[in-house]
């Protein structure tokens, strides 16, 4: 076919993504986009290193899984952005009308970039690690600025995750403002708040303390500390040095740093307060058996964690000046951290929700099912809309009420 459309056949998309499944945010936001696209019997081409075997259950979808050399995120980064950049070539030759999604820097193809993370918006200039990770850090973090900086002048438009990354693409990349809007990440209908036999059921499985309170924390562990793993910990450990304090800590995720705090907290005072669980893909049930989700974060785009911890009931402390605060209703504020770097005000803040426990989770009950009313697939019909025709509806997951008391959202299209 020469650059024309077949009658007989859809415009297929192409998505070029690290990852297609339902295992984190950004890999979760893709699944969802291409699962939309499947299920309305439009044909895509996926490119990634990961991907969903469910959905290769679809007749219209062709993977080309990219691999990653000796495990070297660096390499399998520059494959996939070759590839990518190829099959897009091959399918936009024959279907003028076909559309290509990139995820930030992952390939300069010039129609729309999904921006799940600004590079120059955080990236540590220094870091403790060893020397070998040292250097693959400054590498790194050069290529990612760089790579993204030619992506986002490639697109046409460019989809943020929040009205945080929306304002640090315009000020810190130069992307035209008209090119730019927000669209948030969406919601599991089924994640709603756990009852108490399936919060038995959770911590049974996890291997966790049945009688205390539970805090959890969910997310990459680095050497950047972005996550802001050493804030807690720090606060953790002045905590557990009051009476009252009878929290256990879960620590739930993976990174090359994760060595270095297993061995830091099995030589402190707290040790037995705290477990690692490394990865897992049992998020759900993880929440379920907590009773709080704590998230210092430097710097998050968005910050599903916390979501998906609102979603099944469980209050959380995160800093404010990340992009999940933006759907934060009102009487959920005090939950917010001015400056993630104050281990005091951490501190203040866990000890406010430790003495009122049923107070907060009952509160954040309220606004889970205005939350979870926001879905995946809300989500990604708006994306696909807006793509297509340039329109976009409501997108804000948080419900404003107006002074009658009905629901009304409101745009953060731009």
């Amino acid at each position: 076919m020469n650059n024309t459309d077949s009658t007989n056949t859809r415009a297929p998309w192409v998505i070029v993504a690290g990852g297609v499944n339902r295992l984190g945010g950004t890999d979760k936001a893709n699944f969802a986009l291409v699962e939309y696209l499947l299920q309305k019997d439009i044909p895509v081409h996926v490119v990634a290193h990961r991907i969903d075997e469910d959905l290769l259950r679809y007749p219209t979808i062709i993977v080309d899984r990219v691999p990653v050399p000796a495990g070297s995120h660096f390499a399998g980064e520059k494959l996939l952005s070759i590839r990518g950049w190829q099959i897009a070539k091959r399918v936009t030759a024959s279907y003028r009308s076909a559309r290509v999604v990139v995820n930030g820097g992952n390939c300069a193809w010039g129609d729309i970039n999904w921006v799940h993370y600004v590079h120059r918006a955080w990236s540590a200039d220094r870091i403790e690690a060893p020397l070998t990770d040292r250097l693959k850090h400054r590498v790194a973090t050069m290529s990612a600025k760089s790579r993204e900086i030619t992506s986002f002048r490639a697109a046409r438009l460019v989809i943020a995750n929040s009205q945080l990354t929306r304002r640090h693409l315009i000020e810190l990349t130069n992307v035209d403002p008209n090119r730019v809007h927000t669209i948030y990440l969406g919601a599991d209908a089924d994640w709603a708040p756990a009852n108490q036999s399936e919060r038995v059921t959770a911590r049974t499985l996890l291997d966790l303390p049945s009688a205390r309170p539970i805090v959890t924390f969910v997310g990459a562990i680095g050497y950047d500390h972005r996550k802001g793993l050493d804030i807690l910990l720090k606060a953790w450990e002045q905590l557990c040095r009051l009476h009252e304090w009878d929290a256990h800590l879960v620590v739930a995720g993976d990174g090359r740093a994760l060595p270095d705090w297993r061995s830091l907290v099995a030589h402190s005072d707290f040790h037995e307060r705290v477990s690692f669980l490394g990865y897992t893909d049992k998020v759900r049930e993880l929440l379920a058996a907590s009773d709080l989700l704590v998230s210092p974060a430097r710097y998050e785009s968005f910050g599903l964690n916390v979501q998906e911890a609102l979603c099944r009931g469980v209050p959380a402390i995160v800093s404010a000046g990340v992009g999940v605060a933006e759907v934060y209703p009102a009487h959920l504020r005090d939950l917010l951290l001015r400056n993630p770097e104050d281990v005091g005000d951490l501190v203040g803040h866990m000890l406010m929700w430790r003495s009122n426990v049923e107070y907060w989770r009952n509160l954040v009950v309220e606004s889970s099912g205005e939350l979870r009313a926001y879905s995946w697939r809300d989500m990604a019909e708006r994306f696909v809309d807006y793509a297509t025709s340039g329109v976009i509806q409501s997108i804000l997951p948080i419900l404003d009420r107006d002074n009658s008391g009905s629901t009304a959202r409101t745009s953060a299209a731009s």
